[in-house]
Order: C-alpha cells, then sequence, then structure tokens
C-alpha cells in the first residue's frame, strides 16, 4: 500500500531553477493519465527562461506517444525562447519512439515552400513517368489484342448479352443526336456553297460538295467526336467506378481476365455500331443539303440526288465506313484504358473521363489527317 502510495503522490516531472540553467527531471510513466499534468506544469515555468534546459529522462519507465507530446513542447519552447535543450539519460525505448515519432526533426513551416527541383531533374522525371505510361499503355494493347485473338478462336466465350447492351448504347442511344448534327451540318455546308457557287451559276455541284466532305471526312469524323464524348467517357467511368470499388480486382482474384468482360464487348460493339452511325449521319447530311437545294437554289430532288450518286464512289463509301472503324477500335480502347487508369476516389473517375474524351477526339482527328495523307498518295 505504501508503494501505491509513493507512486501516486510522485509528481512526473520536477523542476528546479539554477543560474543559468533550468532543471527538469521527467520520472515514472507519460501516457494519457500523466501527461497532461506535466504540460500544465510546463506552461507554468517562470519567464524569461535562462539560456539552457536540461531534461533529464533515465527515471522513465514508461511513454506512450501522448508522452512524447511532453518532448516534442519542450524543444517547441526552447525554440520560441531562443534556449539550448539538452537531454540526458535518454533510455533506450524513449530513443526508439522519439525516433519513431520523427519527434527531432524540424516542424515544417506552412507557408514554405519546398525547393523546385533542377531542370535535368524534372526532365529525368518527366521521362521515367513518359515510359512508365507507355507500358502501361503496350502492357494493355497486348492484353486487349490477346483477347480478341481468343474470341476468334473461341467465339462461345463473348458475352453475347453485354456486346448486345453496348450496340444498343453506342448505337441506338445515339441516332437522334447524330442525325440531328447532320441534318444540320449538312444544311450548313449547303448554304454557305451555295453563295459561292451561285455566282458561277454552279448550283448543281452544291450536291457533289456535300456528299463528298461528309462520306469521306466529316460524317465519320462527326460521328467519331459524337461516340467519343456519349460512349467514351461511359466506358472510362463505367470501368473506372468499378476500379474504385475493388470489382476489377475481385474478377482478378476469382481468375477471370477482365478484359474478356469489360473491355471486349465494348470494342467488338463499337465497331459494329460506329460505320452503321457514319453512314446514317452520311444519309441526314445529305438530306440537310437536299432541303436547301430544294428551297433555296431551285434544284429539283431527282437531280440534286442524281447528282449525289454520280458523284460518289463504291470506294468512297467504303473508304468512310473503313475509317469509323477505326475510329471505333480507337474511342473504345481509349475509353476502357482510362477507366483501368483510376486511382483513388470520385475526383480521378472524374479525370478518367474527361482524359478520355480529350484522347479520343485527338487520336481521331491524328489518325484521319495520316489516312488523308495516304489517301492524297494512294487511290486504286
Amino acid at each position: 500500500m505504501s508503494d501505491s502510495a509513493s507512486m501516486t503522490t510522485t509528481p512526473p516531472i520536477t523542476i528546479e531553477h539554477t543560474p543559468g540553467q533550468l532543471s527538469l527531471t521527467l520520472s515514472g510513466v507519460l501516457d494519457l493519465r500523466t501527461t497532461p499534468e506535466v504540460l500544465d506544469q510546463l506552461a507554468h515555468i517562470h519567464k524569461p527562461l535562462p539560456k539552457l534546459i536540461r531534461a533529464d529522462l533515465s527515471a522513465i519507465t514508461g511513454m506512450d506517444d501522448c508522452g512524447a507530446l511532453v518532448i516534442f513542447q519542450l524543444r517547441r519552447m526552447a525554440e520560441k525562447h531562443g534556449c539550448e535543450l539538452e537531454l540526458a539519460g535518454t533510455p533506450a525505448h524513449v530513443r526508439d519512439l522519439l525516433a519513431f515519432l520523427r519527434v527531432d526533426d524540424p516542424p515544417r513551416s506552412a507557408g514554405a515552400k519546398r525547393p523546385r527541383p533542377g531542370i535535368m531533374t524534372r526532365f529525368g522525371m518527366k521521362t521515367i513517368q513518359v515510359w512508365d505510361q507507355s507500358g502501361r499503355h503496350v502492357s494493355f494493347v497486348g492484353e486487349v489484342t490477346v483477347t480478341l485473338l481468343s474470341l476468334l478462336r473461341h467465339p462461345g466465350r463473348l458475352r453475347l448479352g453485354d456486346t448486345v447492351l453496348y450496340m444498343q448504347r453506342v448505337g441506338v442511344d445515339a441516332l437522334p443526336i447524330v442525325g440531328l448534327i447532320s441534318f444540320l451540318l449538312g444544311l450548313i455546308m449547303a448554304f454557305m456553297s451555295a453563295v459561292q457557287l451561285q455566282q458561277f451559276g454552279a448550283n448543281i455541284y452544291v450536291a457533289s460538295l456535300v456528299a463528298l466532305a461528309m462520306v469521306r471526312e466529316l460524317g465519320p469524323i462527326m460521328t467519331a467526336i459524337l461516340v467519343a464524348g456519349r460512349s467514351g467517357s461511359a466506358f472510362a467511368a463505367e470501368i473506372g467506378t468499378m476500379k474504385v470499388s475493388e470489382e476489377v480486382d475481385a474478377l482478378v482474384t476469382m481468375g477471370f481476365r477482365p478484359a474478356m468482360f469489360l473491355v471486349a464487348p465494348k470494342i467488338i460493339a463499337s465497331v459494329l455500331v460506329v460505320p452503321l452511325l457514319a453512314m446514317y449521319s452520311n444519309i441526314f447530311a445529305i438530306a440537310g443539303g437536299l432541303l436547301i437545294g430544294v428551297t433555296t437554289l431551285d434544284l429539283t430532288v431527282n437531280a440534286y440526288m442524281a447528282q449525289t450518286m454520280s458523284t460518289l464512289t463504291i470506294f468512297d463509301i467504303n473508304w468512310g465506313l473503313f475509317k469509323s472503324a477505326i475510329f471505333a477500335v480507337l474511342i473504345s480502347t481509349v475509353g476502357c484504358f482510362k477507366g483501368y487508369q483510376v486511382r483513388g476516389g470520385a475526383a480521378s473517375v472524374g479525370k478518367a473521363t474527361t482524359s478520355a474524351v480529350v484522347t479520343g477526339i485527338f487520336l481521331v482527328i491524328l489518325v484521319d489527317s495520316i489516312l488523308a495523307v495516304i489517301l492524297r498518295y494512294w487511290r486504286p
């Protein structure tokens, strides 16, 4: 009982003022129960403080993270008053705890800025980042290619229900917006070109201009841009949400190939539907041009359609369908890849969605430019 009484009456800190030095002796266990008393006594130390604060820690028998707050407070007090702090007799277990909690690290100012790395360091970091991103691209494309080749050998593995569902989402649900924009685009092209062609009495060539521009270039491009905005972003958001909720990891854990379930149906559905959407876009654009030709240029329906049919060739139609299929592969692959790159929470899903749309449209324009150059120097 006497031991218990001595433990409860012995103060955890002893403070002694001597000329030029403040001596502190910490003893016992510094934990959640005793630390508030120690901090209270430190707060009531008479000011100003001497140049040296000496803390004897040899009598400490135990310390937790709350007790480490005492040492941290001593350091702050010494820095504030320009004093030197000396820790004497620090036990090994206390030293290990202070090192683990990094109590000895100098505090970082809230407004302090980290030093900017040099240009070579930044160049190296950017190079490593690009190399790592390129490796992820190659790995993803390889995985998708292997999956599609596997489906060619074993078509029964294709998730037909999901494929039909994505065909509806990519194609059928996009019919109204694709038709409206294509009709307006054909109408505007015919109206603007008619202003110039009327000066030369070449009204009939408005039909040729609208048909050739839409079937070769604008039809596939406009369809691809709309699909990238609607479906590419949806693919990225869907897979990205599954990454956040760890559903993709669950598929891998169960031994399934995620690309077979999540990527292949989207790519196949897009390749099947986007060329049909491009044809649909061409028809509505020609209808828009026909409206201007009949109402403004005094052309008959038969004359306009005859000029359109004489201008277009089978190669032009097939070329537009071929480009649409390539655009479909690019948009769906980019959307799925950006979804796979999601890390973190909802903010990352939003960034992936935006990146999928921007990257998809950029690749569509880039590939279309390359194909235009190829068509310029090669024409069967």
